[in-house]
């Protein structure tokens, strides 16, 4: 990891953190993870296991340090690590559609709902966190508002980002496609 990439990442980081941290919640406390966000678009700027682990990581533990929902940091730390890998993952499965902005797009949306469903899954069912609403109401209160918010900062702020990054000398994914 060269200290440009490093830079990046953590710029990425920052940013997702005060959208987080600005974010109201929604349903009891849960809200729209911008984080997650920017893990993807550092991500797919930087697809390799050392960024995804350090980039899942940094953002697990900051979402889960400025959550609102009870007994949410472990759970957060769980769902970015499951959602970062899977990410990546699909990212080397679909290498050549993948530096498409609607595909990319997509998986962002598919990873929204990954993420959201796993830190469900551990805060409900694994620590059974009392917040007197059920696995389905959150889903539909929270998870699916927070694909389109996710989608949509995506797809604003991917192209600014990319565009900075191909005016500099960052060796990233993107500068390898153009």
């Amino acid at each position: 990891m060269n200290t440009k990439n490093l830079v990046l990442m953590a710029l990425l980081v920052g940013v997702g953190a005060a959208l987080y941290v600005v974010t109201p919640g929604m349903v009891n406390g849960m809200k729209p993870d911008f984080m997650l966000t920017m893990m993807f678009i550092g991500i797919l700027l930087f697809p390799t296991v050392k960024e995804t682990f350090l980039l899942s990581l940094s953002t697990g533990v900051l979402s889960g340090l400025f959550t609102t929902f009870p007994a949410g940091l472990v759970p957060n730390i769980i769902d970015k690590a499951v959602t970062g890998f899977v990410f990546l993952a699909a990212l080397i499965i679909l290498k050549k559609l993948a530096g498409h902005f609607a595909v990319s797009a997509v998986l962002v949306g598919l990873g929204t709902i990954l993420s959201g469903t796993v830190f469900l899954v551990v805060a409900l069912f694994v620590f059974n966190a009392n917040v007197g609403a059920t696995f389905a109401m959150l889903f539909i209160g929270v998870v699916l508002p927070a694909v389109v918010f996710n989608v949509v900062a995506f797809a604003v702020i991917y192209p600014i980002v990319s565009k900075l990054v191909k005016r500099s000398k960052f060796n990233t994914a993107i500068s390898q496609i153009s």
